[in-house]
């Protein structure tokens, strides 16, 4: 969904994987994570054109300004977004203004005034509630009016009943609750952050032709416990704001782990951490850390936060890593730039500590080399394709944010501020055939976001409007008329045709505004469950199925670290006690004058080499036993068991979420049977 990344460079090896994460800087990564670009400039994701700069967070930030924020803005917002994720959707804006007492018209009004898209971020809430104030105040409801104020140190403050807040009617489950910062309580679900542990389901029996889900595997041992997936440690990450001056500003990271008390943590300290664990454990798994960028937006921020999470998961999880000193310090110092002060810090390799004992080495097959060789062949080949799946998937889940109705070019104006100029497409050329759409979404494109405008949006064929042409479709404004959005609408109709003509006593038409009220609860109902499934996707599946890209990765450079790093000197130095093994002898034959102390000498050195030679061959079997180890206990568990877990979990949520839909459309068709036709 971010920038194109930037051209690969070749590594300067004969290895074939590409560009190498093990550099002296890490932040050299540019293939890590969904395209992300450390030096672009670019808004993430890059907009699309024609942009409506009113309708983004960014456009609302010059409505508010400096101005001081009223306290009820902040309760309000905190409690339809009590994880402080700084967004919140549609459907949460519309039922707090629904305790304004506004009519349904106002509120569709405001809503479409201030946000296009499915998610709503904190400035245009409180955009919202501004026009909700000068609404129930019975002022001019335009954002001019709202910037005006906002100059004055004046936003006006809205009545508001939020004891009467009515909660999302959908049963769907919720990803995003997750503790908050400082405050949470450890449960087993991490709204990713990075790593989820899949609630146990019911047993069932296997449908016909299925897998024998939970069956053991064939290979002999997986070199971890029984059931690890269940002991598996979870950290969040979740960002705590800006801190220090204006000349010296950086974004400060809240890491809350069973460990100890939540702390704060600079990006600058995860890259301390990936160093030290990079050069202490050259031969393990270690994930890429998410780049940096000048200038960065609240969209790449939330996707580093994300990689930072994947990366510390990781980690804590990795059957030798997970005990680091420096990395429980990480997890439990309060300061670790304190900590660093007064604590010398070694980097040695951990086979300069470490040796293999015998039973160990013989437990590692002849034939390693050859494993190796089949997971290098396919390794670039599997982070292509878990690319793409992360693309694909990613693209799934902003169209389902977006889902339900697409309105005409000829309707949007009604539903943009009144101020933005609408370029309106040209109908000239339009065709809605599917080989001009398979085409467009066929092609590679050249940004994330870029690409999900230019495809085929599936939700649209079933959409009342589906006859839309392919250029309407790639209209900026495209997820604004949204389920919510719809609700509210109809909301709107039912007040406008509250009184009939014939009279109050029309039953004809009271009638059928009741069916409209049902229709008007089920539709939203439908979007809360559509909102959850999303949201679900995105923090859980779409973040599984990125650790999998991730693990690929990692491996690929620990190939690229074994490669640089493995050779030893051993031919030379046998060499070279051969050598001073000849001239000792000569010296011991000559005995001239100062012999001894020339041949004690010689000695010496050759003693030096000779335990040098003996060492580099313990980091030979290390290292063997090293790579064994990673491809057995962790690249194999990880990529087989994790990634059973992600799909079991997909299929139980998309399972859910259809027999929530089946039994919400039932109950309206129950319910509708009765409006009357005449």
């Amino acid at each position: 969904m971010f920038n194109a990344p930037r051209p690969v460079q070749a590594y300067g090896s004969s290895s074939q994987f590409g560009a190498s994460f093990v550099t002296e800087n890490p932040l050299i990564s540019s293939v890590y994570d969904d395209g992300l670009d450390p030096w672009s400039t670019s808004p993430s994701p890059a907009p699309a054109l024609p942009s409506f700069p009113a309708t983004s967070a960014g456009g609302l930030s010059s409505v508010i300004g400096e101005a001081s924020i009223p306290a009820i803005y902040s309760r309000a917002f905190a409690a339809v977004d009590p994880t402080n994720t700084g967004e919140t959707s549609v459907n949460a804006l519309s039922r707090v203004l629904g305790t304004s007492s506004l009519p349904a018209s106002t509120v569709d009004r405001i809503v479409s005034l201030v946000s296009s898209r499915p998610r709503v971020s904190r400035l245009e809430f409180f955009v919202a509630l501004a026009l909700a104030a000068l609404a129930q105040s019975g002022k001019d409801v335009s954002i001019e009016r709202v910037a005006a104020l906002a100059q004055e140190n004046a936003l006006p403050e809205p009545t508001l009943d939020l004891g009467s807040l009515p909660p999302s009617q959908s049963s769907f489950h919720d990803i995003m609750q997750m503790p908050p910062p400082s405050t949470r309580g450890y449960s087993a679900e991490d709204p990713w952050s990075s790593k989820f542990t899949t609630p146990a389901a019911a047993p069932k029996a296997p449908a016909l032709g299925s897998l024998n889900n939970g069956a053991p595997s064939n290979i002999s041992g997986s070199g971890l416990p029984r059931e690890w997936w269940k002991k598996q440690e979870t950290v969040f990450v979740n960002i705590l704001g800006q801190q220090g001056f204006i000349l010296n500003r950086y974004l400060v990271y809240e890491v809350s782990s069973d460990r100890g008390a939540p702390v704060p943590r600079r990006y600058s300290e995860f890259v301390f951490l990936w160093d030290v664990l990079v050069k202490r454990y050259p031969f393990r798994l270690l994930p890429a850390l998410p780049p940096k960028r000048i200038g960065p937006d609240e969209g790449f921020l939330e996707q580093r936060r994300r990689g930072l999470a994947r990366f510390i998961n990781f980690v804590v999880n990795h059957p030798v890593i997970k005990d680091d000193p420096v990395l429980q310090s990480f997890l439990t110092e309060p300061s670790l730039e304190e900590w660093r002060k007064h604590t010398a810090i070694s980097y040695e390799e951990e086979s300069a500590s470490k040796r293999i004992d015998r039973v160990e080495e013989m437990a590692i097959p002849s034939d390693l080399e050859d494993k190796l060789a089949v997971v290098r062949g396919k390794i670039g080949f599997l982070i292509e394709h878990w690319q793409r799946i992360c693309l694909l998937t990613e693209r799934i889940v902003r169209r389902r944010e977006a889902a339900a109705v697409r309105l005409t070019p000829v309707m949007r104006p009604s539903f943009l501020p009144t101020h933005l100029p609408l370029p309106l497409p040209s109908f000239a050329g339009l065709s809605s055939s599917p080989s001009a759409t398979s085409s467009s979404s066929a092609s590679a494109p050249s940004s994330a976001s870029g690409s999900l405008d230019r495809d085929t949006d599936a939700s649209t064929t079933t959409s009342i409007f589906s006859g839309l042409t392919s250029a309407a479709r790639r209209s900026a404004v495209d997820g604004q008329a949204d389920l919510s959005r719809l609700t509210n609408t109809v909301k709107s109709l039912v007040e406008v045709n509250e009184r009939c003509w014939r009279g109050e006593d029309c039953e004809l038409c009271a009638g059928v505004r009741q069916g409209l009220v049902h229709v008007s609860a089920h539709t939203q109902r439908h979007a809360d469950a559509l909102e959850h499934r999303s949201r679900t996707m995105l923090y859980s599946t779409l973040e599984s199925l990125k650790a999998q890209r991730d693990l690929y990765v990692a491996m690929r450079d620990l190939f690229i670290r074994h490669d640089r790093l493995s050779p030893d000197q051993v031919d030379r130095l046998r060499k070279r006690v051969d050598t001073n093994s000849h001239k000792l002898e000569g010296i011991r034959q000559a005995k001239k004058e100062g012999w001894e102390h020339e041949a004690d000498k010689v000695a010496v050195a050759i003693e030096k080499d000779q335990a040098a030679i003996t060492a580099a061959l313990n980091r030979r079997v290390f290292i063997r036993a090293c790579m064994w180890h990673e491809l057995r206990a962790v690249l194999h568990n990880r990529e087989n068991t994790l990634l059973t877990l992600a799909v079991q979990a997909f299929a139980r949520e998309e399972h859910d979420f259809s027999e929530a839909a089946v039994t919400n459309w039932s109950s309206l068709l129950e319910t509708v049977e009765g409006m009357p036709l005449e």
